[in-house]
This record gives structure tokens, C-alpha cells and sequence, in this order.
């Protein structure tokens, strides 16, 4: 866990400093992703507010004999804020592996990140419990003015249908069952260390089981709540477009950085909105990060527990903010939101049901349950109730069992796509019919590689996979 929690904090912190670069970006008159007429925007930029959104345009073009026409030509428009997103502020490159050049916007507001959340944890939970006061409850006063602001707006009730329609052809996809549990895993910090780092602080007999009913409550609502207020304004941005909603619903960062700060600019006084979005964003990211940078923090003094690093906690703390600094330059790079989505899909979705599996049979089968609920009644006065119980020693194990076997890679996984391979890696893979994949030589004349023998002759080898 405290594994899980250092891996996490690394990229997270840089998500968190993206949005401090949109919130100082967002100290301008006009936002500067509302419209095209930018250095970085390309022909194919048409922006709401620029008047110019078409699916069909001419362009000038030249021919050698010098003489120019107009040549129809359709494309696929591309929004200011996207192209904001991916070509100023990332500057993204066209492949995993070419790094490019480190952001030094990118990389200031990482410093700046790193700043606070040390300053914040710099007398350990003492101090970060003071901030966390105003870093959780301030977020709820934001989602507020943006909720009454968004269902007022023209469209919003058809963004708020789409969200509250379910879509039942995908309720026996594996996937999504899995999605939800790492979404569900990932919202309440189990599996991180968290819980665990922040419940030791706590008096011996705290009511633990009343802390963990109201948080899971209070969880599932925020995240219905905060639904409405995403998709209220994305509904007024499909109506303003004349479009779907599904068109302007995006996931991930393309959410957050993309389709949000787009809809912003259809509001008045966007800058404002777009302050108070971001501000939301950096506050809801802060209190993230404090828990997993106290975890790891925690883990180690406990770990040396010498009286000296007891006394010095302050320049761990600060060690590990400098580690965390120095590990996420590299996702500052052209390169680096390849490489940070890379790690939250594949360490820290998945792997926290996996650890939870873990947890619950290692407690329940090796240390046993019996002695468990025996801890539990001395330290709450009273046992678990019989439904946590069996969950704990059946129902749950063997839902994430399940879970884990339904959404193991098959043949023809997102990744092993031809249409998912890009750059360097697009020639080198071609659909097969026998085995699914078949690995092509990146050099046509060494596809026949020499195989030497044991006795010293040699034979040709096809280098096919």
C-alpha cells in the first residue's frame, strides 16, 4: 500500500499542477482557449465564439506552376481548447518515447505544488488538519455556485438526463464492473495506506464504523452531486453546439482540460467560472495529496522509529517532497501525459482491488476472524454486524476473484489494436488470423535471422513471432 500510495503521489501531484496552470492562465480578460486566432491553433481550429465552426471549408493552396485555387477540403474540427490543451500547454509529441523537451510552465507549477503540500505537512497532521477544514468543505461551496449557474443555463436538463440515464446494454460488460470498482476504490482511498496512516492518529476507541458509513455516504453523494454540476454545463455546451451530449462528454483529463474549460467560455464573465473550476480542482487535489504524501511520510519513521528521525520528521517530509519533485519531471515532458496516464491505468485502478482482495483474505483466513472481531468489540464495544461480517469473509473476496479473471487482456485488448499503435510501433504490428498478433521486422532484408547449431553449422530462422 504505501507502495501504491508513493506511485500514486508522483503523477498525481502533476495533475494537480496542470490545474494550477490553468487557474493562473485564467487571470486574463479573455480565456485564452475561447478562441482561434492564437499562434499555436492550427487551420483545422474552429472555436464556438469564432464563428467559424464547419465540417467542410476551402483552403489556398499552391501548385508548382506558382498558380493557386481553391481546394475543397474536409476536416475534422478540432476546438481552441483542445488544441490549447495538446499543443500549447503540453505541447504533445507523437509518441511515447520521444520525450521532447521538459514544460518549464509545466514544471514551475510543479514546484509550486510540491511547495504547498510541504508547507501543509510541515508539522504532520497537526497542520495538515487545519487545512484540510478549509480544503474539504471550500470545494462544496464552489460545486454550489456552479450547480445554480449551470441549471440555469439554456440545455442544462438534457446534460442532467444523459447523465441520469443508464445505459443497460453495457450492464454484463465485465469492464464496466471493474471500472467501477477501481473508480469506487480509488474515490474512498482504500487499498492506499490512507485510511490507515490517518485512523492511527485517532483515540483507541474512536467509532470507526461510524466514521466509515458516514464517509461512504458522504462519497456517493459528492460524486452524484458533482455530476450534476459537470453535465449541466456540458448540456448547455451541446445545446449552444446543436449537438448531442454525448458529442461534448469526454473522460479523464479530456474532461477536466478539454470539454469543461471549453464550456466555460460560453458563459459571462468566463474568467471567473474558469477561476472558480480550477481553484475547486486544485483544493480537491491537495487533499489527495496530503494523505498520500503523510502516508509515505509515516511509514518511514515508523519504520526507523529511532528517537532522531522523531524529532527530524520535518526534513523527511521535505526529502520526500524533493524526491516526489525530482521523479515527476520527466511527466512534465511532451511526452510525460502519455507516461503519467500509463501509471494510473496500470498501478493504481486495478491494483487496489488486487491489494483489497489480498487484505481481506490475509485478515480474515490467516490472522482470523474470529480474533478480528474480538479487536474490533474491544476497541468499538460491540461486534461488526453480521452482513460486513460475511462480506468480509466471502461476498467481497470472491467479487473481486470474479472480477479479476472477467477483465483479464484478451487477443483483441484496446492496446494490441492496429488502430491503437502509433508512431515507431504503427508498422509493426499487422492483424493475423491465426494467432491474433504478428510481430513484422522492422527491416525487411533481416527478417531471416542465423541460427548457429550445436555443432557449429547455421540455418536461417524466419523472425516472425
Amino acid at each position: 500500500m504505501m507502495v501504491v500510495s508513493t506511485y500514486i503521489g508522483i503523477y498525481y501531484n502533476v495533475v494537480i499542477c496542470i490545474a494550477f496552470y490553468y487557474f493562473f492562465s485564467s487571470m486574463t480578460h479573455v480565456l485564452p482557449w475561447a478562441y482561434c486566432n492564437n499562434p499555436w491553433n492550427t487551420p483545422d481550429c474552429a472555436g464556438v465564439l469564432d464563428a467559424t465552426n464547419l465540417t467542410n471549408g476551402s483552403r489556398p493552396a499552391s501548385l508548382p506552376s506558382n498558380l493557386s485555387h481553391l481546394l475543397n477540403h474536409t476536416f475534422q474540427r478540432t476546438s481552441p481548447s483542445e488544441e490549447y490543451w495538446r499543443l500549447y500547454v503540453l505541447k504533445l509529441s507523437d509518441d511515447i518515447g520521444n520525450l521532447g523537451e521538459v514544460r518549464l510552465p509545466l514544471l514551475g507549477c510543479l514546484g509550486v505544488s510540491w511547495v504547498v503540500v510541504f508547507l501543509c505537512l510541515i508539522r504532520g497532521v497537526k497542520s495538515s488538519g487545519k487545512v484540510v477544514y478549509f480544503t474539504a468543505t471550500f470545494p462544496y461551496v464552489v460545486l454550489t455556485i456552479l450547480f445554480v449557474r449551470g441549471v440555469t443555463l439554456e440545455g442544462a436538463f438534457a446534460g442532467i438526463m444523459y447523465y441520469l440515464t443508464p445505459q443497460w446494454d453495457k450492464i454484463l460488460e465485465a469492464k464496466v464492473w471493474g471500472d467501477a470498482a477501481s473508480q469506487i476504490f480509488y474515490s474512498l482511498g482504500c487499498a492506499w495506506g490512507g485510511l490507515i496512516t490517518m485512523a492511527s492518529y485517532n483515540k483507541f476507541h474512536n467509532n470507526c464504523y461510524r466514521d466509515s458509513v458516514i464517509i461512504s455516504i458522504t462519497n456517493c453523494a459528492t460524486s452524484v452531486y458533482a455530476g450534476f454540476v459537470i453535465f449541466s454545463i456540458l448540456g448547455f455546451m451541446a445545446n449552444h453546439l446543436g449537438v448531442d451530449v454525448s458529442r461534448v462528454a469526454d473522460h479523464g483529463p479530456g474532461l477536466a482540460f478539454v470539454a469543461y474549460p471549453e464550456a466555460l467560455t460560453l458563459l459571462p464573465i468566463s474568467p471567473l467560472w474558469s477561476l472558480l473550476f480550477f481553484f475547486m480542482l486544485i483544493l480537491l487535489g491537495l487533499g489527495t495529496q496530503f494523505c498520500l504524501l503523510e502516508t509515505l511520510v509515516t511509514a518511514i519513521v515508523d519504520e526507523v522509529g529511532n528517537e532522531w528521525i522523531l524529532q527530524k520528521k520535518t526534513y523527511v517530509t521535505l526529502g520526500v517532497a524533493v524526491a516526489g519533485f525530482l521523479l515527476g519531471i520527466p511527466l512534465t515532458s511532451q511526452a510525460g501525459i502519455y507516461w503519467l496516464l500509463l501509471m494510473d491505468n496500470y498501478a493504481a485502478s486495478f491494483s487496489l482491488v488486487v491489494i483489497s482482495c489480498i487484505m481481506c483474505v490475509s485478515i480474515m483466513y490467516i490472522y482470523g476472524h474470529r480474533n478480528y472481531f474480538q479487536d474490533i468489540q474491544m476497541m468499538l464495544g460491540f461486534t461488526p454486524p453480521v452482513f460486513f461480517q460475511i462480506c468480509w469473509r466471502f461476498v467481497s473476496p470472491a467479487i473481486i476473484f470474479r472480477l479479476k479473471n472477467a477483465t483479464k487482456p484478451s487477443r483483441d485488448w484496446g492496446p494490441a489494436l492496429l488502430e491503437h499503435r502509433t508512431g515507431r510501433y504503427a508498422p509493426t504490428i499487422a492483424p493475423s488470423p491465426e494467432d491474433g498478433l504478428e510481430v513484422q521486422p522492422l527491416h525487411p532484408d533481416k527478417a531471416q535471422i542465423p541460427i548457429m547449431g550445436s555443432n557449429g553449422s547455421s540455418h536461417l530462422q524466419d523472425s516472425r513471432i
